[in-house]
């Protein structure tokens, strides 16, 4: 078999290790899968994490233009059969290779991640959906891809599946994002609740942004649900990629109790 299936490849090794320490619910998710795929959804979640970072480490716009840019260069290279020296995008090029995955995802993605690099908050809820859908759906549906789950229901489920673990994720990093002075939620409510977003970016947690995360929760939970309403037709193969689900109803679950703090 090539190094994709290769348990000790050192590629595989490391997209591992980065999921491991950095996204470790999607790392156990991984687990779950046959062994001889494990190695394409470490690829493409490890990518996923390259990207997802950039507005978070860089200091300016156009430094942030030029790391994507460079990742639009490389998608080039893999697609070309000629992948730049880099341990994701070697790890990727076998996965694309292995998997046929397609090319529209990775460039959805890499658009998507480059507005990420426009400060300005989601306008309202269906602008946070739209984000939700082009970003964590999409990795969805490349995990589906290489779980070789094409059918409907599937590919329904990893749709709302996707949706609502953004949606979630954005909720967790409510803290996160005030300590680089950036709000993520939904525009329209975060006026409509009265919050003073300096009282959110120098940490005082006011409450007025409750309610705000209360809706934005409650559509996420609107998600899980269809996604569970495909339950009796997804195929076993399909589940890796859908375990985000169970995950998401516990976070939600602790949201609840503490009153969406």
């Amino acid at each position: 078999m090539g190094a994709m299936t290769e348990p000790h490849d050192a590629r595989t090794a490391y997209c591992a290790d980065l999921l491991r320490r950095y996204d470790r619910d999607r790392f156990l998710a991984c687990l779950f899968a046959p062994p001889a795929q494990r190695p394409a959804l470490f690829a493409v979640h490890a990518f996923n994490h390259e990207i997802a970072k950039v507005a978070e480490v860089v200091t300016e716009p156009m430094a942030g233009q030029i790391r994507i840019q460079w990742w639009r260069e490389a998608m080039d290279g893999i697609y070309a059969g000629t992948p730049r020296k880099h341990q994701i995008a070697e790890a990727l090029a076998d996965a694309v290779q292995g998997y046929d995955l397609s090319r529209g995802h990775f460039d959805r993605l890499l658009d998507m991640r480059e507005r990420d690099l426009d400060e300005d908050a989601p306008a309202d809820l269906a602008d946070l959906e739209a984000y939700a859908e082009a970003t964590t759906a999409t990795v969805t549906r490349l995990t589906l891809e290489v779980l070789g789950a094409h059918d409907p229901a599937s590919q329904t489920a990893g749709h709302h599946v996707g949706i609502a673990w953004a949606l979630i994720g954005l909720i967790r990093a409510v803290p996160f994002h005030a300590a680089q002075k950036r709000l993520m939620m939904p525009g329209d409510l975060v006026g409509e609740a009265r919050v003073d977003p300096h009282d959110l970016f120098e940490l005082r947690r006011p409450a007025e942004i409750r309610p705000v995360v209360a809706q934005v929760a409650a559509r996420a939970q609107a998600h899980l649900d269809s996604a569970r309403a495909q339950r009796r037709s997804v195929p076993k193969a399909a589940v890796p990629a859908l375990l985000p689900a169970t995950l998401a109803s516990g976070y939600l679950r602790t949201l609840a109790k503490l009153d969406h703090d």
